[in-house]
């Protein structure tokens, strides 16, 4: 057990809260101001995590909080537990509560990697959720005319592997699919190369709660933010007037981009991805012993 003092807990948990903030200030003022970010606000908005759990650091399995008088916010918090003057994460009690979502997350992320990865997917996502509709997702202009839109995902097959995307497709565009995707079959579907399967890490690391230490977590949302802006540039929505460049998959070179920036997430994403699953092992291994 590594027990930090309290003096180094609270500047942890100071610099987590000033590394959030960094993300959540801009959408909390937007929110105030009645306005959206189409491209950022998606990670808070899609995702059902408060932005005041997103500021709160946890130490992680293993890590204790020197906290002889109570003085830590997480004494006070659900899943955490006082004994000889040091504040820890209470691993049995939370693998109680949570135990078959916790089995259910090691499964999709021991499948994630495991599955044969693909980058030739292209972000066709997002094509195939504007294909012959009126009533595009995000209030963007397209780059091209919709008969132009519709003809890119005419010319492709599309990929998609990722369940809660495949979802927000078209009725028009499901069937062009090349595999039905269904929630049922998602723990068994996901695959390393796919930018959302990447950005949910960040939900993963938040479901598994005080297991997961503050740098983990925000490394996570950080990943999924990278992600989120190849998944929009790749679009067929037009994103230069937010600041944003455009990655043309519609031709060779756009591609080439793409899969470039595609493959360098993934790389960020298994990393992560390792150190979720080492520590859903530690906390089963610490539950046993």
């Amino acid at each position: 057990m590594n027990i930090l003092t309290e003096t180094e807990w609270r500047a942890q948990n100071n610099n987590h809260i000033n590394r959030a903030r960094r993300y959540t200030d801009d959408h909390l003022a937007r929110r105030k101001a009645g306005t959206t970010h189409p491209i950022f606000d998606f990670l808070f908005e899609y995702y059902p995590i408060r932005i005041s759990h997103l500021h709160r650091w946890h130490p992680g399995i293993g890590t204790g909080l020197a906290d002889p008088q109570h003085t830590s916010p997480h004494s006070a918090w659900r899943y955490y537990h006082h004994h000889n003057g040091v504040t820890t994460a209470d691993v049995s009690a939370f693998l109680t509560a949570h135990k078959p979502a916790i089995t259910q997350i090691r499964t999709i992320l021991t499948n994630t990697t495991a599955n044969p990865t693909r980058f030739d997917c292209f972000g066709l996502h997002e094509w195939a959720m504007v294909y012959r509709t009126d009533h595009p997702r995000h209030n963007l202009p397209l780059r091209l005319t919709p008969a132009e839109t519709n003809q890119v995902v005419e010319q492709h097959t599309i990929k998609c592997t990722h369940f809660d995307a495949y979802r927000f497709f078209t009725p028009e565009s499901q069937p062009l699919n090349l595999t039905v995707l269904t929630r049922e079959n998602r723990e068994h579907g996901e695959q390393r190369g796919c930018l959302h399967a990447t950005m949910d890490l960040y939900k993963w690391a938040a479901k598994l709660g005080p297991l997961i230490p503050g740098d983990l977590w925000l490394d996570t949302f950080e990943l999924a933010w990278q992600a989120r802006i190849l998944d929009m540039e790749a679009s067929p929505y037009d994103c230069r007037g937010l600041g944003f460049g455009v990655v043309p998959i519609e031709t060779p070179e756009g591609k080439h981009e793409n899969v470039r920036r595609q493959r360098l997430l993934a790389h960020a994403g298994d990393l992560l991805r390792h150190r979720i699953l080492t520590t859903i092992e530690q906390a089963f291994a610490f539950n046993y012993n």
